[in-house]
């Protein structure tokens, strides 16, 4: 029986359903007094008080103002005494089988919609087109049941005997069986209420007073949209949607496209609900003929020459369109035999009209002789499956094209990859045009479900102020002043700040063509112009020519033998490698692991193409700095006038995690953190990587008790004890940690379980030391953008904005310390979540932007602080290791399993003591 409850009524439980109430204590008890000692492990950490994010202390003032747009939206909303109702949904057969084909709930629901709308009290819904679906006021009754007829011409089940489908003029015995096809199928749509959120929520939000329900409420306003889009036939991609219009269409070679979107999502901030919209970019399949992708996915040059095998997986689970009916599949698997030895039973009347007739015959004979179609190439290529494995239908293979908008989620290879970025850029004008056009088209006054919210949505950009902070001044060799301008400096007649020498060194040549003594010459002519003494090479090694087909690891292996001849005695402290490959060289994980895990050696990979000096200089910045020199740094840092860092011992962390390519569920993530040392140097960093499970983003092996519980294996101690080493015996009184990589939704974590783990390391180093912390996250991976008022120029360097666009509540900043030479400046988000130090704000930022100019490999000023711009660095190179063939099999120190939970995670190796210290990732 249905229930017809109030949704908003609350009714007390029966007195006799309430707990017998406590005896009393005996006069003669004395309670026992409940001490730490007693409570178990898991009880204190839970019980531990929870760090929350901090609110915003003030905004800063320093800088030049200058007047900006942003890509954000102004929302009105009047219907805020109203009510979200959320609704769980669940579809089923009519058997009672849950429904589990993706794309079909929307389906589903829009004929609920469509039959029972007066049933419905005329309720429109928003749907996420999973499990929830919401309405403005409640629905007549808290649970309701719908019996709903679907076509059920996109996932027809045809005969179920092997037999493939039908063409345009089809037989009495097709005709049969094309009804069959299309009869429409029954299913069930249950919906129960399941939650009441206030409207009243969104004001909260915007006067910084955050809930699950103002969190909700914004939900519900994205959801709204993504229908919205979904009803115009987009592929929806989490808050990205994606138009089938081919000029959105960009070719990534090898059956893979660029598809050009747009982003939405509510955002509150200090001037009130805006709607943020930018741009997006996606991949999809190369619709069309299906035969047309594989070949250009395989690279080769006709069909005879596909890999069926690789084929099977690739194309498992796309759909597809066959002609001539227009029907639509999805693929389930190919035939084990060619369209011409693919059998089938063929079942049809008996002239009588009584018995049935079975015969077996050939797809290929089928489609030809029954069909009347003419396959000019299939006869000797496997059929397509589109049916069960126990009931197959077969379709030839030039009868099939894929339907637009299917994701392609592999991973990219590194020329698609750039070609992606490359043809996805726009210049500052051509993003503000194309956002213009797409808020005036989307038409969202149109929109049921915003109007009945009272929502109306502004066309214009958001008019917004920054200021533009000075850039630092640097310092070269012979205490030169370096002044950048325009976030870019040079070295023209200067010297590198702290130039190291090259003695007892090496050149390995992995079949690269080019001028080696060239290089050689220009190598030691341009280093001693920038202080840097470089002797000549002990030997020039060059690839003996029968490995150049090897696998990389033997050809590695190979050119460590001759290394190890000309270099009898000890291994030669530093080697330049010459590789093939200018991008994703197979020799380069090997190689890295052999030079940095076994044998301790500097090592400076090249890929020389077009060779000059610039180039020469750009690779002198990273053996410098590799080697232990420094090509720059703060004159703030020489002359020690860095506000709160120069004066209070400080190291800065910088911290991130490295996943593995979409697609690639099994390989480890890996977790780096460097840590800045010698202070009061901030210019000057090390790093220390940890492989961890899958996917896992927050680190789990910063402090990591060994088996017996007497020491401490983790990272932070690593580098602290670094810290205490390279700074005279000093312990930071101040830990600044930037964190990249992390969601608004993980900030606690970050806070609650990371910051847990490094106080945990600083106690068991002593457990009476309590630094001062202060936690800030990079974000990079937002839709926020800045545009000059009036100018086709990016934004300039040092631009920094923390008012109209930010929080209202919390302690956000963005930040544009870099000049963008190409495409739309992508600032970034800074999020500080605490600040024992107590620094102001303009401290904070013009820290932030100084460390911004401390990259040591490039005369530019990076996006984001160099801490962070390191750690990525750090776990990209070592998740190379992972790439070698011997990779250890062991567990990690920490335990962790892969998603399967069975496969233990790979153990990185340790770093040589020669280089664990170094900027290797430089």
């Amino acid at each position: 029986m249905e229930s017809t409850e109030d949704p908003e009524a609350f009714v007390p439980p029966p007195p006799d359903a309430l707990p017998p109430p406590p005896p009393e204590i005996p006069p003669n008890v004395v309670p026992v007094q409940l001490t730490t000692d007693s409570v178990p492990e898991e009880t204190k950490k839970i019980s531990k008080p929870k760090r929350f994010p901090i609110a915003r202390r003030g905004v800063g003032s320093r800088g030049q103002k200058i007047q900006l747009l942003s890509n954000h939206f102004k929302v009105s909303i009047s219907n805020t005494g109203g009510h979200f109702f959320h609704y769980s949904v669940s579809l089923s057969y009519e058997d009672g089988r849950p429904v589990e084909a993706k794309g079909i709930g929307r389906r589903l629901i829009d004929k609920v919609h469509e039959t029972y709308g007066s049933d419905l009290a005329g309720k429109d819904f928003a749907y996420d087109g999973e499990k929830s679906l919401f309405t403005i006021g409640a629905m007549p009754r808290n649970k309701m049941e719908f019996t709903v007829l679907l076509d059920s011409f996109t996932s027809n089940r045809n005969s179920g005997n092997g037999s493939p489908v039908g063409n345009g003029s089809p037989s009495e015995t097709d005709k049969k069986r094309m009804r069959r096809a299309f009869q429409s199928k029954t299913f069930k749509v249950e919906m129960s209420f399941a939650a009441k959120i206030p409207m009243q929520a969104i004001a909260a939000a915007l006067r910084g007073q955050e809930s699950e329900n103002s969190q909700e409420a914004l939900r519900v306003l994205d959801i709204i949209l993504r229908q919205h889009a979904a009803k115009q036939g987009c592929l929806l991609v989490r808050q990205s949607f994606f138009h089938n219009d081919p000029k959105n269409y960009v070719d990534l070679g090898g059956g893979v496209l660029g598809c050009r979107g747009f982003h939405s999502s509510f955002r509150a901030s200090q001037g009130g609900l805006s709607l943020n919209m930018d741009g997006s970019t996606t991949t999809i399949i190369q619709p069309g003929p299906l035969i047309d992708f594989l070949i250009a996915n395989q690279n080769v040059s006709n069909p005879f020459q596909i890999d069926w095998a690789k084929a099977k997986r690739t194309l498992k689970n796309l759909r597809i369109r066959v002609s001539p009916t227009n029907q639509e599949y999805r693929i389930t698997g190919l035939s084990e035999n060619t369209c011409k030895e693919q059998m089938f039973s063929l079942k049809s009347r008996a002239t009588d009209g009584n018995d049935v007739e079975s015969l077996d015959i050939t797809v290929y004979h089928y489609f030809v002789n029954h069909r009347n179609i003419d396959l000019r190439y299939s006869g000797d290529l496997p059929c397509i499956n589109v049916g069960k494995p126990k009931r197959p239908t077969y379709i030839p293979v030039e009868l099939c094209s894929l339907l637009p908008l299917q994701r392609y989620i592999k991973a990219l290879t590194v020329l698609q990859r750039s070609q992606l970025v490359e043809k996805s850029r726009q210049k500052p004008q051509e993003k503000i045009r194309i956002l213009t056009d797409v808020m005036k088209s989307n038409n969202y006054a149109a929109e049921p479900m915003l109007r009945s919210c009272g929502i109306t949505i502004s066309s214009q950009f958001t008019h917004v102020q920054g200021r533009v902070l000075t850039a630092p001044k640097l310092k070269a060799g012979n205490d030169e002043d370096v002044i950048p301008r325009n976030g870019r400096w040079n070295f023209n007649h200067k010297k590198f700040y702290e130039p190291s020498k090259i003695e007892n060194w090496a050149v390995v040549n992995f079949s690269a063509r080019c001028d080696v003594r060239g290089l050689v010459r220009d190598l030691i002519r341009f280093g001693e112009m920038k202080g840097i003494l470089i002797s000549d090479p002990v030997d020039v090694l060059d690839e003996n020519g029968q490995f150049r087909r090897a696998p990389p690891l033997v050809r590695v292996e190979k050119m460590f033998e001759q290394i190890q001849k000309a270099f009898p005695n000890s291994p030669p402290r530093f080697l330049v490698c010459l590789l093939p490959d200018k991008k994703n060289s197979d020799i380069y994980g090997p190689w890295k692991r052999k030079n940095l895990a076994e044998y301790g050696i500097f090592n400076q990979c090249l890929a020389p193409t077009r060779v000059n000096e610039q180039y020469i200089l750009n690779v002198l910045l990273k053996i410098n700095a590799k080697l232990g020199g420094l090509n720059s740094l703060l004159a703030m840092e020489q002359s020690r006038n860095i506000p709160f860092v120069s004066k209070v011992p400080t190291i800065i962390f910088g911290m991130d995690v490295s996943h593995g390519s979409p697609g690639q569920s099994d390989v480890p993530s890996i977790a780096a953190v460097v840590s800045s040392r010698n202070w009061p140097l901030l210019s000057r960093y090390r790093a220390s990587v940890r492989s961890q499970s899958p996917k896992v983003e927050m680190v789990d092996s910063l402090f990591t008790l060994t088996p017996d519980k007497k020491d401490d294996s983790g990272i932070v101690r690593e580098l602290l004890l670094d810290y205490y080493k390279s700074s005279g015996q000093t312990k930071p009184a101040q830990i600044i940690i930037f964190r990249d990589g992390v969601s608004e939704s993980q900030f606690t974590q970050v806070l609650n379980i990371e910051l847990d783990q490094i106080i945990e390391a600083c106690k068991f180093l002593d457990e009476s030391w309590s630094p001062k912390f202060t936690v800030i996250v990079a974000q990079k991976n937002h839709h926020t953008k800045f545009f000059q008022d009036g100018s086709p120029d990016n934004v300039p360097p040092g631009t920094v904005i923390d008012s109209a666009v930010c929080h209202p509540q919390s302690y956000d900043f963005y930040m544009c310390a870099h000049a963008g030479m190409i495409g739309t400046t992508r600032p970034t988000h800074y999020h500080v979540l605490l600040d024992e130090i107590g620094f102001s704000a303009d401290d904070l930022q013009e820290l932030i932007h100084s460390l911004s100019y401390v990259y040591q490999r490039s005369t530019t000023a990076i996006s984001v602080v160099a801490p962070v711009r390191y750690a990525h660095l750090a776990a990209s190179q070592i998740s190379q290791f992972l790439k070698c063939d011997d990779m250890s099999e062991t567990s990690s120190s920490h335990g962790g399993l892969t998603s399967a939970g069975q496969i233990p995670v790979p153990e990185l190796p340790e770093l040589h003591r020669n280089v664990c210290s170094s900027m290797f990732f430089c």
